[in-house]
């Protein structure tokens, strides 16, 4: 499980490799995916706060990225964070998140991209809850929750 220290370590030297990679063209992305989705995962969009019910869903499953299908987050993971996003604690693998230093809207901060097909999830905090300190704050459009595998 990541610490923050692990992140910024992270999102300074290279991020750990993934199992697979997914590449396709903007064109392609554009005809599987909705049009907020696009926004959100190809373009570094942010959804509004409070607009899915994503955020309240607490039963047990999985999260996987809504471009590749990769498995991202576990729901005991997941906790309410009051922010408006859907946020986690701690994703599956080391593997599957990868983290860049983020400096737009005059702030720094670390964001997050699925490690397999480069799609902008959101942005991790060190404000989270034990044991890892994080908070993935995660936009819902970047996600698909699945049966637990």
């Amino acid at each position: 499980m990541p610490n923050w220290k692990d992140v910024i370590a992270f999102a300074k030297s290279g991020n750990a490799k993934p199992e697979r990679r997914v590449e396709k063209s903007p064109e392609e992305w554009r005809r599987q995916l909705s049009p907020q989705q696009f926004q959100v995962t190809r373009q570094a969009g942010t959804e509004r706060p409070f607009s899915s019910a994503m955020c309240s869903l607490f039963e047990p499953g999985r999260y996987a990225c809504v471009c590749c299908g990769t498995l991202l987050f576990d729901a005991t993971h997941k906790f309410e964070s009051g922010t408006g996003w859907p946020s986690f604690s701690a994703p599956l693998a080391d593997n599957v998140i990868a983290y860049h230093v983020d400096q737009s809207h005059g702030m720094v901060r670390v964001e997050t991209t699925c490690s397999t097909c480069d799609a902008h999830l959101g942005h991790v905090f060190p404000d989270g809850p034990p044991p890892s300190g994080l908070r993935y704050c995660m936009n819902a459009l970047a996600l698909e929750k699945v049966q637990k595998s």
